[in-house]
């Protein structure tokens, strides 16, 4: 999705116009290879910019893990009830 809204950018920066005013005239001339060098060279980018991200992202876990370090944790959860309020309960619902 991104990529439809870099595509304009694209065709602009390969695009050459040349300005007639003495005829009144605009001659506009695309070149496919300054596209397709331009479409390459964002694909690199982007990738570059994507292998970054996942850097950071490893290195940030590894040293979130080295700060925090491993936890254990142990939950025991019992519940004692009386019988009337659990009686009580039942003639609610």
């Amino acid at each position: 999705m991104r990529l439809i809204l870099a595509l304009p950018l694209l065709a602009v920066a390969a695009c050459d116009v040349d300005n007639d005013s003495a005829n009144d005239q605009v001659r506009l001339e695309y070149n496919q290879q300054k596209i397709e060098d331009a479409a390459a060279a964002t694909a690199r980018t982007a990738e570059e910019v994507g292998s970054s991200v996942g850097n950071v992202a490893a290195d940030t876990g590894r040293a979130i893990k080295k700060e925090v370090g491993d936890i254990d944790v142990d939950v025991d959860v019992t519940r004692n009830r009386s019988r009337n309020a659990t009686a009580n309960e039942a003639a609610v619902h």
